[in-house]
């Protein structure tokens, strides 16, 4: 059976959790760092003891904002991965309590970490999908990359973005659960939390960081437009920025491979064991992505200097790989090992970027790369497509919300949609989630002058949200900023990454550390350590990784534009012997 609106309501919620997985332990390698030719440093932060717990129940007060709890959490009594956490207050709120006008009640719900022993820094944590649930404030980006912003110190904040688990995605009915969603609980939470900072210490915190990963990095990225003057730092995983767009892109891409699979083939639904999906996936089988990764890796793989199953060098690949030459072309039945014509024409498509049927650019172009043939980027093309997207669409990004079919989905009209206003739905879906600006972000030159700094990173194959997409983004700030744009912000690609974690990669980093030097010693990161999860990881061996690949290989992430080049001589399974240049 197919999937109708109604269900795909029903079961987002699920959906949205099963996309964003609690992260695997990691212990950061130390980065390599570059001196920053931008703006002095901002003042260290100081550290501090915690002088205020349980009372915070009683005693704190902000306006619209109710504690729930307050209390003392020993040392080891929660862990990140293998890591204890120290001890710390845990503190639970809500803020703006209300009966919506769908006669649901609705609040701003929050959790916050407060550590015994404080770095004197606040870190507003992003959570992802279409939020809904407030995660551990463990200060831990969603999938592979770990900040540890609670291990390293940081007092972490963690919402539910206005509404919760229950109410997702119905939320998007309701005009004020869409706009708390898209940015005003960030705005709301952020001086609040920094209130309870300095309930907590006896002063508000010296830095503030802000990060997450796929809509978390999204909320980074509008914070970083809308409330530039309350974060010094800016941690963007895998952004989201352009949302709505991204989701019209995925129908367009369900549309296009159901040109190919399977007539009639269906799928198990992801969520529910008694429904079924079509099988899309039957157009561009596992087996033939596989086949389409050895193509990229024979044409790829040694433009970094060394053969090691990784493409390092992804604007070089681009020029060099085309899949219509490189992939081998079946001359008799499908096998696994070669391409039809059609199939071609179809990846091809995809990976061009999407349009309507009038032309129209709809998102960006993906960048070729091994992690084709990760099961995460399955999931997002062919089932999620089919699931999660068409949902979001209907209930927060078009106005006024409406059911959407992915396989009937008129996408010039969909586009208008996320584009109008209507009613009670007073700023449109790409008013709602887009960071204003983007187009043309020399908005976020004040955040340059002041010393503040963004770093970004992006899984090359990620499936959803395109990496090209956010290098178009950061060459853009470059030319907003006169060629200076290094200077507030740097890119790192993460080759063969998937959607913030997994594929045949090094997904395990730690880029918070990083972007604190930058902040406050003036220290620009150049290139970063990563590493894989092989057998007996911490935190769970990554199935994708090539079995001659070692288990403890590690590469450094490079600041776009720059690559991880071989070195010559030593072990490819080494960061030590590649630079970035």
């Amino acid at each position: 059976m197919s999937v109708s609106p109604s269900l795909g309501l029903a079961l987002l919620a699920a959906a949205v959790l099963a996309a964003c997985g609690s992260p695997p332990a990691v212990t950061p390698a130390a980065p390599v760092a570059a001196p920053s030719a931008g703006p002095g440093p901002l003042r260290a932060a100081q550290p501090g003891p915690l002088r205020a717990c349980a009372e915070l129940k009683e005693r704190f007060a902000f306006a619209n904002t109710a504690i729930d709890s307050a209390a003392p959490i020993a040392a080891g009594t929660v862990r990140q991965g293998a890591d204890a956490i120290a001890a710390h207050c845990l503190v639970t709120g809500s803020m703006h309590r209300r009966t919506g006008s769908d006669n649901r009640e609705y609040a701003i719900g929050f959790e916050m970490r407060l550590p015994q022993a404080w770095n004197g820094r606040f870190y507003y944590q992003g959570n992802g999908g279409l939020d809904g649930n407030i995660q551990p404030a463990l200060g831990a980006l969603g999938g592979g990359p770990l900040t540890g912003a609670l291990m390293q110190g940081f007092a972490v904040i963690s919402s539910n973005a206005g509404h919760t688990a229950a109410q997702t995605p119905f939320f998007g009915i309701e005009p004020q659960a869409r706009l708390d969603y898209g940015h005003q609980a960030v705005a709301r939470l952020t001086p609040m939390a920094k209130a309870l900072v300095a309930a907590a210490y006896g002063r508000p915190p010296d830095r503030s960081y802000i990060g997450g990963c796929s809509n978390g990095g999204r909320h980074a990225m509008v914070a970083a437009a809308r409330i530039g003057e309350q974060y010094d730092g800016y941690l963007v995983g895998a952004p989201g920025y352009r949302l709505p767009y991204a989701a019209l892109a995925q129908l367009w891409g369900a549309q296009q491979w159901s040109r190919i699979a399977t007539a009639g083939a269906t799928t198990r639904h992801p969520m529910n064991p008694n429904a079924t999906i079509p099988d899309l996936g039957s157009g561009f089988t596992a087996q033939e992505r596989q086949a389409v990764a050895r193509s990229i890796l024979q044409r790829c793989d040694a433009l970094d200097g060394a053969r090691d199953g990784m493409v390092q060098d992804v604007q070089a690949c681009q020029a060099a790989f085309d899949v219509k030459r490189d992939v081998p072309g079946c001359t008799g039945a499908r096998d696994g090992q070669c391409l039809t014509p059609a199939q071609k024409d179809v990846v091809a498509a995809i990976f061009a970027g999407a349009r309507t049927p009038t032309g129209q650019t709809l998102y960006s172009p993906f960048p070729y790369d091994p992690g084709v043939a990760g099961n995460n980027w399955a999931t997002w093309k062919f089932a999620n497509s089919l699931v999660l997207d068409p949902v979001a669409i209907g209930s927060v990004f078009t106005a006024p919300p409406a059911p959407v079919d992915t396989r009937s989905a008129d996408l010039d009209f969909l586009l208008r949609k996320v584009h109008a206003v209507d009613g009670p739905y007073r700023e449109s879906g790409a008013d709602l989630m887009m960071p204003p600006g983007q187009q043309d972000p020399r908005n976020l030159a004040p955040l340059a002058q002041r010393g503040a700094k963004m770093v970004v990173y992006h899984g090359v194959s990620d499936p959803v949200f395109s990496a090209e997409d956010t290098r178009q983004w950061i060459e853009r700030l470059d030319r907003a900023m006169a060629g200076r744009g290094g200077e507030f912000a740097r890119y790192f690609p993460v080759p063969g990454m998937n959607h913030c974690s997994a594929g045949p990669a090094a997904d395990q980093f730690d880029l918070l550390a990083p972007l604190v030097r930058w902040v406050e010693q003036g220290v620009a990161p150049q290139a970063v350590s990563a590493s894989v999860r092989g057998a007996g990881h911490p935190g769970g061996a990554n199935a994708e990784l090539p079995a001659d690949w070692s288990g403890q290989r590690t590469r450094p992430l490079c600041a776009y534009p720059t690559v991880a080049r071989y070195k010559g001589s030593g072990s490819l399974d080494d960061a030590a012997n590649f630079s970035c240049r």
